[in-house]
């Protein structure tokens, strides 16, 4: 008996057990696959069973990638799938076709609840389990349907392990302990896949076991090493548009839930406001911000602030008073600069660096190191003098 072809044998078993109303199991699998695929050895049913389970309930091809410790999957054709592990690569991944490539899409998008056909041909969805999928289909993308999965960290760094990865110096891992300590609001700022995520949560990790971090986030990346952790979560609208929960609504909602840390997963709109707001009434918070670099800050923040409705005169005199302490991560996963808000003549705030790390390791001290010297204290100098690791 000649097997039948993948497609065909995936779609018979898929009917095969909504026929008989079966969860898609390993075992379900397989024993559909004994049905459907003739006479199969051991070796050849197991690896049958672990395909379909795959292309029926899993990431189909990019089942072993989503498995492997990869932060990022990016397809970009059905025969062109790059990973990021530390840097961007191609991988040996195909799919069969585009069709193969776009019902995956279309499944994912049914799994996070969310529509992706010819009506509404983009979807940004979080699955469950914490992975975020970005898909489009044409015309949004004429040349077929590209897809990206953000996968969620399988467990925290510490700052040993993240001096080891070279993104601190043992200098910067020093200066940073001693920010967790002084309880100090920061943001923990750089562009796409730069690490903030990560060294978010290794440095709420260091807070104290007896205090209660309330986290707000879009889907649940953080992942602090800490026994007393409680997670809020955003919730897109339905499909008619209605039963949205935002970042906003959740930062007001965790300021009632007696948090010794309000932490913002990622601030990029309305959110930020309210996040000033409760570091300018006595809350300790902390968060990360897309920028280009420190310097970038304030003008970024003004941006959300001025489109949630305040002022630009307000949004500064918020920032001002929030003393919040930017640690700036730059391209290649690497802890750049660690600065501090200061008002300017002019009224605006401006950010002022106060120490910076050379690619090579090298600290060089700016005009803030005092301020933050005397918000820190001195314990963080204690590493490697200066101009050295």
């Amino acid at each position: 008996m000649t097997p039948p072809d993948a497609q065909t044998l995936t779609d018979a078993v898929r009917n095969r057990l909504a026929a008989a109303g079966s969860a898609v199991t390993p075992s379900t699998v397989a024993a559909a696959l004994r049905a459907e695929g003739g006479i199969l050895g051991d070796t050849e049913l197991l690896h049958l069973t672990q395909r379909l389970s795959a292309d029926l309930a899993g990431a189909g091809p990019l089942q072993e990638l989503m498995a492997s410790g990869v932060t990022d999957i990016l397809v970009n054709a059905p025969d062109e799938v790059w990973i990021d592990d530390g840097g961007l690569r191609r991988t040996d991944v195909r799919f069969g076709s585009e069709e193969e490539l776009r019902r995956l899409a279309q499944r994912l998008a049914a799994r996070a609840g969310r529509r992706l056909d010819a009506a509404v041909p983009y979807v940004d969805a979080h699955l469950p389990g914490g992975v975020r999928l970005h898909a489009v289909l044409p015309p949004v993308s004429p040349s077929g349907t590209r897809m990206s999965l953000r996968l969620p960290p399988e467990r925290s760094f510490t700052l040993a392990d993240l001096v080891e990865r070279g993104t601190l110096t043992r200098r910067g891992s020093g200066l940073l302990e001693a920010l967790v300590r002084s309880r100090a609001a920061f943001l923990v700022t750089g562009g796409t896949g730069a690490g903030k995520t990560t060294l978010l949560s290794s440095l709420l990790s260091l807070a104290d076991p007896g205090e209660r971090i309330v986290l707000a986030e879009d889907s649940p990346e953080l992942r602090p090493d800490h026994p007393h952790v409680v997670r809020l979560r955003t919730r897109p609208a339905n499909i008619e548009g209605s039963g949205e929960i935002g970042l906003d609504t959740l930062v007001r909602q965790a300021l009632r839930m007696r948090p010794d840390r309000l932490v913002v997963g990622e601030a990029r709109g309305a959110e930020v406001v309210s996040l000033m707001s409760a570091l300018n009434t006595g809350h300790h918070g902390a968060g990360t911000l897309h920028a280009n670099g420190a310097q970038d800050v304030p003008a970024r923040i003004e941006a959300l602030a001025c489109s949630a409705g305040l002022s630009r005169a307000a949004a500064h005199s918020q920032l001002a008073a929030t003393r919040v302490v930017i640690v700036h991560l730059a391209r290649g996963r690497r802890l750049s600069q660690v600065g501090l808000l200061c008002r300017a003549p002019s009224g605006l705030v401006e950010a002022s660096t106060a120490v910076a790390f050379a690619p090579d390791g090298a600290c060089d001290e700016g005009p803030g190191v005092a301020e933050l010297d005397a918000r820190l204290g001195a314990s963080w100098r204690s590493g490697p003098a200066r101009g050295v690791r």
